[in-house]
């Protein structure tokens, strides 16, 4: 398969880069950072765009890149996302809250709508998954950008699927669990005094957490992009 993922320098997109381009899977990379390495490492097999997937004008110009060197996308994994602004919602900067929404739902909605035209001509059912969680299921105190923005894209998720319910392609989001990442050392380093006490106590946990809840995680991820998921679309699905 021929897959884009979005937030593929670190944290899961990186880790589900590595484990794909081991499947023998051609993994084209977005990122802030720079990838050198990668492409270095797996030569053929990983390819990768310095992009800020809430900059339209970036994604854009990426996926024209990207559809004439792949021709066709067979899928995309949106992994990019930041925490944003954290503290009491009545309490922080307009400016910074309205930015963490907007990186999360555009940084979302973005490269769907740029590799659209070539993920639907795939050679077989086109899959795109989505990252929500942190939030989108239940209030998630002093996190209210991102939780808003997480809910939004399962919104996003399912009325896509329902629009293009006549094309050959599943959409869904997942929620991958409690994963140590570099959002969990964010939250630690902040505090309980910023993030709140029950916050702080999640993330220390999340640091402990066995290497098990992110294979789990990427284990759901393979599975949807999978023709075994073929007809489930406009989903959140749990890892946990």
């Amino acid at each position: 398969m021929r897959i884009v993922i979005t937030g593929s320098s670190s944290g899961i997109g990186r880790a589900l880069a590595l484990r794909l381009i081991g499947r023998g899977h051609q993994v084209w990379g977005l990122a802030r950072s720079d990838q050198t390495a990668l492409i270095t490492e797996f030569p053929g097999k990983f390819f990768a765009s310095r992009c800020d997937v809430s900059s339209w004008s970036e994604v854009d110009a990426v996926g024209t890149a990207i559809r004439q060197q792949f021709g066709r996308v067979d899928a995309l994994v949106t992994c990019a996302g930041t925490q944003g602004a954290i503290g009491r919602a009545t309490q922080l900067d307009p400016e910074a809250w309205s930015t963490t929404v907007r990186a999360n739902v555009d940084g979302t909605y973005f490269p769907i709508r740029a590799f659209w035209p070539v993920l639907v001509p795939a050679e077989r059912r086109a899959k795109i998954i989505c990252f929500s969680g942190g939030g989108s299921t239940k209030a998630r105190p002093r996190f209210s950008g991102y939780g808003a923005a997480k809910t939004a894209v399962v919104r996003l998720v399912e009325t896509l699927a329902e629009e293009e319910k006549d094309e050959a392609a599943d959409i869904n989001a997942i929620a991958p669990g409690a994963i140590h990442t570099a959002m969990t050392e964010e939250t630690i380093r902040l505090g309980p005094a910023v993030v709140g006490e029950n916050e702080f106590a999640a993330a220390m946990k999340q640091r402990a957490a066995p290497a098990q809840a992110m294979e789990r995680a990427l284990d759901l991820i393979e599975w949807l992009l999978s023709p075994a998921s073929d007809g489930i679309s406009g989903r959140l699905l749990s890892a946990p």
